[in-house]
């Protein structure tokens, strides 16, 4: 799995950032992971967000497709959140 440094920069069309956390694991097909983007710049100036996201397992890219990750990926996906404190209280908030 490449590695892929983080704070790193992001860039959408309604504005762009620093990746500030990743949850990341190697899949079968690809690179399931969960992000937490900080927006720094545009209309979401100051916000925080969770992308979903998977980077291609050959060449390490972001691919432009939904994120899928199947059962037996959780319980790795959950142990790399542990490494991403506020990505993951962000989550929680999300199915509590």
């Amino acid at each position: 799995m490449p590695e892929r440094r983080v704070p790193r920069a992001f860039a959408l069309p309604w504005g762009s950032g620093h990746v500030i956390e990743e949850a990341t694991i190697e899949g079968g097909l690809h690179e399931p992971a969960l992000q937490l983007l900080s927006y720094e710049q545009g209309e979401r100036r100051g916000q925080l967000a969770i992308r979903f996201a998977a980077y291609s397992s050959e060449d390490g890219e972001l691919e432009r497709r939904p994120l899928i990750v199947n059962e037996r990926e959780l319980s790795r996906l959950r142990a790399e959140l542990d490494r991403a404190p506020r990505l993951k209280a962000l989550l929680r908030r999300l199915v509590d």
